[in-house]
């Protein structure tokens, strides 16, 4: 399927790798929809993207309400008269150990309010607008689509982070299962798993802490937005892909 012509819809597209997706989509011709919680990185984006080949238009919207998917999914529709492409990036990070002590010998707990919210941001957001996309395409026989989702190298078990390792396991588990389902009507899936990636997260991170994190990547460096943006461009072109994850961090193994 070509991104030039393409009418697809960014979660969490106002910062760190949804901002590059969007603008980079439009940047190859692609109209796009987006949704992010913050209004003012929404008018941001949309005021860059200004002038680019492809027409780009944001929405607030918490992918983690019921409510909020159904009506990005549709007012995304109406605003780019169709749409043919879901990118699944809304995430957050609540990280913590499952029990630790403390200095006084106390036990201290992940808290469910943590677990839930990266489990409803981060794997229910990507139920929703993969449910509603896809249930638009059906509706409107809409062929061929494309959904792509980002799972992580986290997936594998990385120590703090119980409730993103478990979401993003999912994801890929869900990806595989969605592509069975959904070739019937047209539409393939597919997942790419980054490793450190530079964003504001990372770039705000202490030298000497980040110099440590990126000792075990083989390629000892961070990998940038654009280089996952080439990776969610193969899935989106080659179409005999669908079902599968594509692991873009740097050789590291967790």
């Amino acid at each position: 399927m070509d991104i030039n012509g393409s009418k697809v819809l960014v979660t969490g597209g106002a910062s760190g790798m949804g901002r590059t997706f969007t603008l980079s989509l439009a940047r190859d011709g692609a109209d796009v929809a987006f949704c992010d919680v913050n209004p003012e990185g929404i008018a941001a984006v949309e005021a860059e993207a200004a002038g680019l080949p492809g027409k780009v238009k944001g929405f607030v919207a918490n992918v983690a309400s019921e409510d909020d998917v159904v009506a990005l999914v549709q007012n995304a529709r109406d605003a780019m008269g169709g749409l043919n492409g879901l990118i699944n990036n809304a995430g957050i990070l609540r990280d913590g150990l499952l029990v630790k002590l403390d200095k006084e010998g106390n036990v201290q707990k992940m808290s469910l309010k943590n677990w839930q919210a990266v489990l409803d941001v981060n794997l229910t957001g990507v139920f929703l607008c993969t449910r509603e996309f896809a249930a638009h395409c059906l509706q409107t026989q809409t062929k061929p689509a494309v959904v792509v989702s980002i799972s992580s190298i986290s997936r594998h078990g990385n120590m703090g982070q119980s409730n993103y390792s478990a979401a993003k396991a999912a994801i890929v588990a869900d990806t595989k299962l969605w592509g069975s389902e959904l070739a019937r009507y047209g539409i393939r899936t597919g997942a790419i798993a980054p490793g450190f990636t530079r964003t504001p997260i990372l770039d705000n991170m202490r030298p000497e802490v980040l110099e440590q994190m990126l000792k075990p990547v083989p390629l000892r460096r961070l990998g940038e937005t654009d280089e996952m943006y080439k990776t969610v461009k193969f899935i989106f072109e080659n179409d005999y892909f669908t079902g599968r994850t594509i692991d873009v961090d740097g050789g590291l193994i967790l």
